[in-house]
């Protein structure tokens, strides 16, 4: 798996938002769907990277593709 540092949480909303998400709603977590899945984003700086890797996953993304998108 390819190295993930930590990434600030508004820095990953907009990358998530780049690979077609939207915010469903906020709190102390952003929950943000794409239609299909669903992911929550901690309001967490910065956002350590085994629980970003996660998030990815949960995405249906690669790292890759989301270092590309940051």
């Amino acid at each position: 798996m390819p190295k993930l540092p930590g990434i600030n949480h508004q820095r990953a909303v907009i990358a998530f938002e780049k690979a077609g998400f939207w915010i469903a709603r906020q709190g102390k977590h952003i929950v943000m769907t794409n239609g299909k899945r669903i992911i929550t984003v901690p309001r967490a700086n910065p956002i350590d990277a085994y629980t970003m890797a996660g998030i990815i996953r949960d995405a249906g993304i690669s790292i890759e593709e989301f270092k590309d998108l940051l």
